[in-house]
């Protein structure tokens, strides 16, 4: 069977770098992209090649449309195709809204959503050549129910839900489905910010009484690879946090 090729954004630390690791051992293709992180990206390289797995490492900033170019076109010189387009990267900041800057705004803005509307837009030419393809965008909690103080973080994965749901519907008669996953509270470092006696409050509420691990995050985006009937959902994975 021939290999699938997947793109991962944002795939050298947390959540992305533990789809990587899935995906990489699944007789597949896999380029991880990153921007800063080169360090992190180089040693998932080197930790999956002692088990005899091979990916591709990518360095582009995606809120730079020239750099996605590259990055795409890197990907289809080598491999003639894009199978799964993962759309895993984005940052985070906690501010009251009053305090928040136009650079915040704009920063947060451009890293969570634009970048996810160059990627798949110049990826979908080419699945849309195919007429197969499957895009996963890694959403969150707070692009369903808004978060305090994140007013503009939320409003950036609010509109990677609308994306999922409006392409899903674009997109499906060229046989390419679109999925959203929503994490809830995920161990990763991108919540190390919030402090022991939030993170326990939170907790609280949770009907599991935990913090998720990024694996579950990661077998989900498995499963949406392999599954060939889901399209336009947002997933959400939060231990009942929002039911």
């Amino acid at each position: 069977m021939e290999k699938k090729v997947i793109l991962v954004t944002g795939g050298s630390r947390g959540i992305g770098a533990e789809i990587v690791k899935i995906l990489a051992c699944e007789n597949t293709e896999v380029i991880l992209n990153y921007n800063n992180s080169k360090i992190e990206a180089e040693n998932i390289k080197k930790e999956l090649l002692k088990k005899g797995v091979k990916i591709e490492i990518f360095k582009a900033d995606l809120t730079d449309r020239n750099q996605v170019n590259q990055l795409i076109q890197f990907c289809i010189m080598k491999y003639g195709k894009i199978d799964v387009l993962i759309n895993n990267a984005g940052i985070s900041q906690t501010k009251l809204f009053t305090e928040i800057t136009d650079n915040d705004w704009n920063l947060i803005i451009q890293t969570n959503l634009y970048s996810i509307f160059y990627t798949t837009q110049e990826t979908v030419k080419y699945m849309i050549e195919k007429k197969s393809g499957c895009i996963i965008n890694i959403s969150s909690i707070w692009g369903e129910i808004g978060s305090s103080c994140e007013v503009h973080y939320s409003v950036s994965k609010a509109g990677v839900d609308a994306m999922t749901k409006s392409l899903a519907k674009e997109l499906g008669p060229s046989g390419i489905r679109v999925n959203s996953i929503a994490p809830g509270i995920i161990d990763t470092q991108m919540n190390e910010y919030i402090d022991t006696d939030d993170l326990n409050e939170i907790i609280n509420d949770i009907p599991l009484k935990k913090v998720g691990p990024k694996n579950d995050i990661a077998k989900c985006v498995k499963w949406l690879i392999e599954d060939t009937y889901t399209t336009g959902q947002v997933i959400s994975i939060n231990g009942g946090w929002k039911i």
